[in-house]
């Protein structure tokens, strides 16, 4: 086999691994850290809560995982906030956050779709927004009153609602402020606690997995920045057994690649546990206090995982947004695309556009690359030649060949490099268009023409005809029958076989890369006639 078959067929069993990887396994999260697991047994665990008029059991620490009913929300009274960007609406039995609900999102692309409501009534036993006390969940136990009530903000505004809770002697007063202009929640806790006895404390935030269904492009998972850097984890059987830290943790959230639920300490000292239990996700800020009086602060954000929404958030909590392996590529195609957007008001044609820049930014390794592939045409006959004189001296073969590149200047690998260069861009927009907010439920042909059929409504998603990666492939396959071939017909089948390969991993592929990439073939193929047009 001659080098240039060798390096043809090394390059494209590297694309279609990696591409299957990409397949196989979710897309590819940040870096896991060691990860210690929490000992302790369900113990801020508490069962749904249905209407009785049975006592409530007493609260043992052994006991708590087992105790049910011990949330009932008609025992406070509802208080709604409203905001441009959301509907929050919390219990006055300890603050626990009953619902809140994105205005700007829905649920799917189909007309009426509900909004996303970040809070499901399945996590409310789970305390979203509740205060653990000495494994005590306090809208179980404390006895609460509050100050405040409902309020429509209107832009720049901001209100605080306050709650007092009060158990054997310990009072907590939790003074929480919204704002209309972002999806971050402040609170400020001031705790007094009299004798010097350790004690204690956690913020507390809990859901449902964001994404409803099963979902291996779009998992849910727990994600948090420690001075390791970015760490995701995403196994069930993991998260089931507990994620406990040390206290050197900027932030943990329950992600997905669109939503955010983050705690973010704004005080010290502060331990970082996770788990799921029972499919709910739950996530702590814990932190010791043995002072009479103590002030803990802390941040919440319930939202998308937009850029500017996470950049007003400390701590760095803009590094939520990850995508990946290439994310060094991904964010600036991302920022070159919303520009583009901010002209056209489509990111279809956005995404048409950003093809063209970038195979004009390609252009001359790719008139290269044809110039390569020509002249390795016009040396098919005497290739064959030295393959037929040293059929059976396969060293020798080789020495032949690789005079007759020498003699006429040819480099065999020169028709290969513009793929392998291309192959950590098209990586980059693959987990870029996967994991950015912007392209969720982002139209390009809305309905398929002259039928009142969704087709293209949500560039994230895949084309639910399949015809994008049809035609994808199509052009593919003119490619191949333009491109020379290798002079083993063993191996030219095989490479026309390619197509229908890259055409099956496709049909699961956001549509917009495959826009991406069947606009970037078409643009191939116009440049390489034009090539064989100019030195006919």
């Amino acid at each position: 086999m001659d080098n240039n078959i060798r390096v043809l067929l090394a390059v494209g069993l590297s694309l279609v691994v990696l591409l299957l990887w990409n397949i196989i396994f979710p897309p590819p999260q940040p870096k896991q850290q060691p990860q210690q697991h929490i000992t302790t047994n369900s113990s801020n665990t508490v069962a749904t809560q249905q209407p009785t008029s049975t006592p409530a059991p007493s609260y043992t620490p052994s006991n708590l995982g087992q105790i049910n009913n011990l949330f009932d929300p008609q025992k406070g009274k509802k208080i709604t906030i409203e905001t441009p960007l959301y509907q929050a609406i919390l219990n006055t039995q300890g603050g626990v956050l009953e619902h809140f609900v994105l205005k700007k999102y829905r649920v799917s692309v189909e007309k009426n779709s509900p909004h996303i409501d970040l809070i499901s009534p399945e996590a409310l036993a789970k305390g979203p927004l509740g205060i653990i006390w000495n494994r005590i969940p306090t809208w179980y136990k404390f006895n609460w009153s509050y100050q405040g009530e409902n309020k429509k903000l209107n832009p720049g505004e901001s209100t605080s609602l306050t709650f007092k809770g009060e158990f054997e002697g310990i009072t907590l007063l939790r003074t929480l402020t919204f704002f209309a202009d972002t999806y971050q929640v402040k609170e400020e806790l001031k705790i007094l606690a009299p004798g010097n006895k350790d004690n204690e404390v956690s913020f507390v935030i809990s859901t449902l997995p964001l994404t409803r269904e099963e979902n291996r492009y779009n998992p849910t998972q727990i994600v948090y920045l420690g001075t390791d850097g970015l760490s995701a984890e995403t196994d069930k059987d993991d998260l089931e057994k507990g994620i406990l830290t040390d206290n050197k943790v900027k932030w943990g959230a329950i992600s997905n690649n669109y939503f955010l639920l983050a705690l973010v300490p704004t005080s010290n000292n502060f331990v970082f546990k996770a788990k799921l239990e029972k499919n709910i996700y739950r996530l702590a800020l814990s932190q010791i206090v043995n002072n009479n009086e103590t002030t803990l602060n802390c941040i919440y954000y319930l939202g998308p995982k937009e850029e500017k929404q996470l950049a007003l958030v400390p701590n760095n909590l803009s590094q939520a947004i990850h995508y990946g392996w290439f994310d060094f590529i991904a964010k600036p195609l991302i920022k070159v695309l919303n520009f583009f957007y901010t002209y056209t008001h489509n990111y279809g044609i956005a995404i048409i556009l950003l093809t063209i820049l970038i195979k004009l930014l390609f252009w001359p390794l790719s008139q290269k690359s044809y110039k390569s592939m020509n002249q390795m045409k016009k040396l098919q006959p005497l290739m064959a030649e030295i393959r037929e004189k040293y059929k059976d001296d396969r060293q020798k073969m080789n020495e032949e060949m690789m005079r007759l590149y020498r003699t006429y200047k040819v480099n065999p690998a020169g028709g290969c490099m513009p793929m392998l260069i291309q192959i950590p861009v098209f990586f980059g927009l693959y987990q870029g268009l996967l994991g950015a907010i912007e392209l969720r439920h982002a139209p390009f042909i809305t309905h398929l023409p002259f039928t009142n059929l969704l087709w293209l409504a949500d560039l994230s998603a895949k084309d639910p005809f399949y015809i994008t990666p049809l035609i994808m492939g199509a052009t593919m396959f003119i490619q191949q029958k333009m491109t020379p071939a290798p002079g083993d017909p063993t191996q030219a089948k095989v490479m026309l076989f390619m197509p229908i390969l890259f055409t099956f991993l496709f049909l699961n592929f956001p549509s917009g890369l495959v826009i991406y990439w069947l606009v970037n073939n078409i643009l191939s193929i116009a440049q390489q006639w034009w090539m064989l047009k100019k030195q006919a």
